[in-house]
């Protein structure tokens, strides 16, 4: 189970970066397809899912203490800061509608 959230998690994460790389080269905007459809923060999601696999690993509940701290407010703030940022294109509104912030279904 942990090495599966942990590769899940990295292959989330790079696939979303290697998108947002590649389609900002092309064309900038907001990028509302691929990874980015339905979650805004797909980064994010995979990094925590690579953390949660290591902290399930442990098998002690102090890591999902910092675990909590550190995405509760590090991790939130800076993607409230990206939202922030992200609302300056046109088809914020639209996007926001349709994508989840971090879990689709969930938030």
């Amino acid at each position: 189970m942990c090495i599966s959230l942990c590769m899940l998690g990295s292959v989330i994460m790079i696939a979303a970066d290697a998108q947002k790389y590649f389609t900002l080269r092309m064309q900038r905007g907001l990028i509302t397809d691929g990874m980015h459809r339905y979650i805004r923060h797909p980064n994010y999601l995979g990094e925590m899912m690579i953390y949660g696999g290591f902290a399930l690993m442990v098998g002690h509940w102090l890591p999902w203490v910092w675990l909590a701290i550190i995405w509760s407010t590090l991790f939130a703030t800076n993607m409230a800061m990206k939202e922030a940022s992200m609302s300056r294109y046109p088809q914020w509104a639209a996007y926001r509608k349709h994508s989840w912030w971090l879990l689709p279904g969930v938030f």
